[in-house]
């Protein structure tokens, strides 16, 4: 599907995703009856899933630009790539190219740390190992799709999502309580100190801000000292970018304890903890059970 997608796209027009799936089903000469295949959750056709997942991967392998949720439109690498006059695009083909290979290092590497290498399903899987590799594919999508509206939203949307996830996490004990001692650092991010138990035996300071480019060394440390100040030995600094490897060996060095959370681990919490994100289905794999058959 990538290749009719990617050729569907060659006039640079902005499309919808249902925008493209209709002109996709006309061009593949797909009748209404094989458009109306429901996967097994009932949610969504077959044909409009497949289609869905090449828009991702286009993107993610810098072909397609998204323009906004479920918009996307052509790059000049596509249309370069389209010259080239390749006969198909598939997940190989998509290996030529760097963003698509990085994105999928980061599946591999930060979804679910201790993974089998190999991210992608192959003949060779068990159905067990398909699910499971679906399943982080998906996920990953997701986060990267989590992150990208996060970093859209105002500074007072942000700071109730912070509060509102360190209460899920089991920080500060009520939303109400968390949002008192948690507020506007005035730089568009937050600041503050909340409560690591819900009896306040502990504290920990928190500081969490919209950066776009990498958080070096210098930030990290003025963070560190800011815990003197506030009396606090533990620390939690959140960015919507990432860490230069400098900041993230620097608290690996100092006596206090901080926590450094970039932008992916910020998504992948939110969906753990099912802020912005809501469940479209679940499956529940069962096995036989051999006791129940002794006699």
């Amino acid at each position: 599907m990538m290749l009719p997608i990617l050729r569907l796209h060659v006039d640079g027009v902005v499309r919808t995703n249902r925008e493209t799936y209709d002109a996709l089903a006309q061009t593949m000469n797909v009748s209404d009856e094989e458009r109306s295949q429901l996967l097994p959750s009932g949610v969504q056709s077959f044909f409009d899933n497949r289609a869905n997942w090449a828009l991702v991967y286009l993107a993610k392998a810098g072909l397609l630009e998204r323009k906004g949720r479920g918009q996307y439109t052509i790059t000049q690498l596509g249309k370069d790539t389209l010259k080239e006059k390749p006969e198909r695009i598939d997940l190989r083909y998509l290996k030529k190219f760097a963003a698509y290979n990085e994105w999928r290092s980061q599946f591999e590497n930060e979804v679910e740390e201790g993974a089998a290498s190999q991210a992608l399903p192959t003949a060779s899987d068990t159905p067990q190992e398909r699910m499971a590799d679906g399943y982080k594919l998906f996920r990953a999508a997701l986060a990267d799709e989590v992150l990208t509206k996060v970093k859209t939203c105002s500074p007072r949307f942000f700071e109730r999502l912070v509060v509102e996830l360190l209460v899920k996490m089991g920080y500060g004990g009520s939303v109400e309580e968390a949002a008192r001692v948690v507020g506007k650092s005035g730089d568009g991010g937050i600041d503050g100190i909340i409560n690591e138990d819900k009896l306040g035996l502990d504290v920990v300071y928190i500081q969490a801000k919209r950066w776009e480019g990498s958080v070096g060394r210098p930030v990290v440390q003025a963070f560190a000292g800011s815990l003197e100040g506030v009396r606090a030995r533990k620390g939690v600094l959140i960015t919507t970018s990432t860490f230069t490897n400098d900041a993230e060996d620097y608290v690996q060095r100092i006596e206090k304890k901080i926590i450094l959370i970039n932008g992916g681990r910020l998504a992948q919490l939110m969906i753990d903890h099912d802020i912005g994100v809501s469940t479209v289905t679940n499956y529940t794999i069962k096995r036989l059970d051999s006791d129940y058959f002794e006699e």
